[in-house]
């Protein structure tokens, strides 16, 4: 019940979720939270199960979307009873070819040299886009119509809910296979990849076997991804091949956190909801997203499930209640800080970015401030400064109130 329950409490929530949040662009949120946490916890079976560090993820998410889509148009053409329901399985496919393909490149070596190669290949496949126009659609994309594809069970998946069902159907399935393959001998061989390569090769097995394996396995669950994307939006273009795509992937591994199978999920989870969000009410969105990722690695290595795995045992040994005073003291400063430097990001945004062209009066948390003026400038500066030296004496608590608790956790597991 350990393993299952965790399963049946996310089939739960993935069929309950539309009962709950049932406005159009919820279900439009929720669909793109599905996508992308089955091409996230795919990013993660190079990253935190093999240690393979890609910067090119995106191309086989794009690429089986584009085949996907093609499949789609070529289905509807010859009008043949496929469903759409079927056509994520038909973007795996082809996410798994390109990726054994660039595979037999790219896995050779680890580390650094690997994921220049990926880099590589990423750039050469995004800039192959607006040269080979019949297969990518040049700058406009290729576009499709899912609800001219054969009915599934009465279903022709025209509305917005029924779109979310078989996403979330797919993603379901997605994340429990890729979980069983964590679990398998192979999983284990990636884990031993990931941290000792070389005593790999003393038992007998080859890194570079091992490492294309999952490296072929990864692509296939990105390019299902991609076909649940084509299927969602009906349209796939070069946007979803670049860099920018497979930044956003790194971003919502480490966000959620490598080390757990659930970080990606919550990452996937969290980033897609931040940038629907924060892009309805900032332009600058992109550098809170580059901030936040700096935070992360420097401060919180193992990412959100990390930390909330932290803060489960501690509650679970009834230790807790030790973190309660140092956050308390420490949450002022850190309210402060997030303010002030909110503060200085909206006012620099406005007087350097296209937005000055709208005057220097704006709206900042609720309160007409004038970015020409100095006040605003000072005001932020101060809770920043403040905020800062106030983090600087009480953070030792903290640490000091944690050393405490893992010693105390430390006592109880003896």
């Amino acid at each position: 019940m350990r393993t299952i329950a965790p399963w049946l409490a996310l089939a739960f929530a993935f069929a309950a979720a539309p009962m709950i949040f049932s406005s159009g662009s919820a279900l439009t949120t929720m669909s793109l939270m599905g996508v992308m946490i089955v091409f996230a916890l795919s990013y993660n079976m190079l990253l935190g199960q093999t240690g393979l560090l890609s910067f090119g993820h995106a191309v086989y998410y794009g690429l089986g979307g584009f085949v996907a889509i093609h499949a789609m148009n070529a289905v509807i053409n010859a009008k043949l009873g496929v469903p759409a329901i079927v056509i994520p399985l038909v973007g795996g496919l082809a996410g798994l070819g390109f990726g054994f393909l660039f595979g037999l490149v790219s896995t050779r070596r680890a580390g650094i040299v690997f994921s220049m190669i990926s880099l590589g290949l990423g750039e050469l496949v995004s800039s192959s886009s607006f040269i080979l126009r019949s297969f990518f659609g040049g700058e406009e994309g290729v576009t499709t119509n899912r609800a001219k594809l054969a009915h599934f069970l009465g279903f022709r998946f025209v509305s917005q809910i029924e779109v979310y069902y078989l996403i979330a159907f797919w993603c379901f399935v997605c994340a429990l296979a890729m979980y069983a393959l964590t679990r398998t001998p192979f999983g284990r061989m990636c884990n031993a990849v990931r941290d000792n390569p070389e005593r790999v090769e003393f038992i007998g097995y080859s890194p570079r076997m091992l490492r294309l394996i999952a490296f072929s396995f990864s692509a296939f669950f990105a390019g299902a991804a991609g076909g649940l994307a084509a299927i969602d939006f009906e349209i796939m273009n070069a946007q979803q091949l670049g860099a920018q795509q497979s930044s956003l992937v790194l971003l919502m591994a480490y966000v959620g956190g490598i080390g757990a199978f659930a970080g990606p999920i919550i990452g996937a989870i969290v980033i897609t909801f931040l940038q629907i969000s924060l892009s309805d009410v900032t332009s600058a969105w992109q550098l809170y997203f580059g901030l936040l990722f700096i935070g992360v690695v420097t401060w919180a290595p193992g990412g959100i499930a990390g930390l909330l795995a932290q803060h489960r045992q501690a509650l679970r040994q009834g230790e807790a209640w030790r973190l309660a005073p140092a956050y308390a003291m420490a949450a002022p400063a850190v309210a402060a800080c997030v303010v002030g430097a909110i503060m200085l990001i909206e006012l620099g945004n406005r007087e350097l970015a296209l937005e000055r062209s709208e005057g220097s009066a704006m709206r900042l948390f609720g309160f007409s401030v004038d970015s020409a003026s100095l006040a605003p400038w000072v005001v932020a500066i101060f809770l920043l400064g403040v905020g800062l030296a106030s983090m600087r004496r009480l953070w030792p608590g903290v640490e000091s109130a944690w050393g405490t608790v893992n010693a105390r956790l430390l006592e109880k597991a003896a």
